[in-house]
């Protein structure tokens, strides 16, 4: 073994009876704050600042524009430099993102930036952090730790970021001072010391002789995503995960917006913090399910992917605000199952030289469910909303029989 490799197993063995991964995701979750906590602020910069409909799901947009490169691009190159520098780097950024939105009160473009640093940030969180927290959390890191610890520490710490990012942004937004600036300000305060703690995690992947001498081209390239089990499992689950969210908490807010008054932002952010409330609560469950019957999980998720999508459609003709609230409840569910659900995938099919590169991939297919508002409200002077969350429902239904077939294959299948 060599010297580069000799000194981080020492610094593991030493830290093994600690937790060298809570920096990690300490990191993670203050890079998830910093993604979603714009969600619950979409009726305000509405109905305060004059922005239109479209333009608003816009910045929503560039939230996804900055974090698909992120994703792809990030995990590869941590393979190939080291985690630490990666999501030092992210971390850095999402205090930057929220720099700069806290400067849109000038206009529109300080926002578009604002957005694209936060989702260049979120997506090293969830390529580099999860690989991460998962290399910290088994021998010779955390020897206590079960196979799936490290994916449901590092999602259960970005979908609380989600979730308190949210809430508090929401709060402040309705009943603080500044509504346009304290929700970032606020951020940055709780980014400083996660900046300062990852920089001293161990590092699980140092960069090495070998990998300086592959191109970054051929460090990009991540041969499992051509894996069967992953075309058909993974890709027809992923886009919901994220697009059950956009639904749920941008979607509904605004169809049942007139009934609510001067409570619009309030309720917002409520749907936000109960969806994402409860993908947490649901997520350690899941570690039940996996023991029973891992290739079963994911369906299990989505046939609650499907019940939620269906309780929405049927909304979007009642609207009415409490069924607005448990179809976010079932969503959130859904969520939190299916989540884990690929995680898990990711980390049964990926070699260790691309766990992250596949990870990042994973994120990318998730975050395109992410622009389903965006579609829906560009589409929706041709087709309303009950047609269009209907078609989603059937959309959802046939991923479900995809993800059923898929599940039948054998882990190792290529």
């Amino acid at each position: 073994m060599s010297i580069t490799r000799q000194a981080p197993v020492r610094r593991a063995q030493a830290s093994a009876t600690g937790r060298p991964w809570l920096p990690v995701v300490a990191a993670m979750f203050c890079c998830g704050w910093g993604g979603n906590q714009f969600t619950p602020l979409l009726l305000m910069y509405r109905q305060q600042a004059g922005y239109s409909e479209v333009t608003v799901d816009a910045f929503l947009a560039a939230y996804v524009l900055g974090l698909v490169p992120g994703l792809l691009v990030a995990g590869p190159a941590s393979d190939r430099y080291g985690r630490k520098p990666l999501l030092t780097a992210g971390t850095a950024l999402s205090l930057a993102a929220s720099a700069v939105l806290a400067g849109g009160v000038a206009g529109a473009p300080a926002i578009y930036a604002g957005r694209l640093l936060a989702g260049a940030a979120a997506g090293v969180a969830m390529a580099v952090g999860t690989s991460w927290a998962k290399e910290l959390s088994q021998p010779p890191y955390d020897p206590a730790a079960d196979t799936g610890s490290g994916a449901r520490r590092a999602s259960l710490a970005l979908t609380l970021g989600f979730g308190l990012g949210a809430g508090v942004a929401g709060v402040l937004a309705q009943w603080g001072p500044w509504p346009m600036v304290t929700p970032y300000v606020v951020h940055v305060l709780i980014v400083v010391p996660a900046l300062l703690a990852v920089v001293r995690a161990p590092e699980t992947r140092p960069r090495t002789p070998e990998a300086a001498a592959r191109s970054l081209w051929a460090d990009l390239r991540i041969p499992a995503a051509g894996r069967r089990r992953f075309v058909r499992v993974v890709v027809p689950m992923a886009p919901w995960i994220f697009g059950s969210a956009g639904v749920a908490y941008a979607v509904t807010p605004e169809l049942v917006r007139d009934r609510l008054g001067h409570l619009s932002l309030g309720y917002a952010t409520g749907l936000t913090v109960l969806m994402l409330g409860t993908g947490a609560v649901v997520q350690p469950l899941v570690r039940r399910l996996e023991s029973r019957s891992p290739a079963r999980t994911g369906v299990g998720g989505m046939v609650l992917m499907a019940c939620g999508m269906g309780l929405c459609a049927v909304n979007a003709v009642l609207r009415s605000p409490p069924l607005g609230a448990v179809g976010a409840v079932v969503l959130g569910g859904a969520y939190g199952v299916v989540v884990i659900s690929g995680l898990l995938e990711i980390q049964r099919i990926a070699r260790p030289d691309d766990l992250a590169g596949l990870t990042g991939v994973y994120y990318a297919l998730a975050y395109t469910g992410f622009l389903l508002p965006a579609v829906l409200a560009s589409v929706s002077a041709v087709l309303s909303y009950p047609v269009m969350l209907a078609i989603l429902t059937g959309l959802a239904v046939t991923s479900l029989a995809l993800v059923a077939r898929g599940s039948r294959l054998p882990a190792s299948a290529d």
